[in-house]
């Protein structure tokens, strides 16, 4: 139950973030979209969603692209 808040926390704010126009707000997006992947990969092991498992991979590495773009 907790990792469904945080998974909706975070997931809200890196949307939200991402239709800034403001650009230095938009950068935080990837923070906020990493900081839910554990939450993801823990829910779907759990749940035994496989499919949404592997979509977790391709959104970590997605995320992880924003902030090698944004902070590196």
């Amino acid at each position: 139950m907790i990792e469904q808040v945080f998974i909706a926390f975070t997931g809200v704010t890196a949307i939200w973030l991402t239709q800034q126009s403001n650009d230095a707000w938009k950068k935080y997006a990837c923070l906020f979209g990493i900081a839910g992947q554990p939450f993801w990969f823990y829910s779907a092991y759990q749940a035994e969603q496989w499919g949404i498992f592997v979509l977790c991979i391709f959104y970590t590495y997605s995320w992880c692209l924003g902030i090698k773009n944004n902070w590196f």
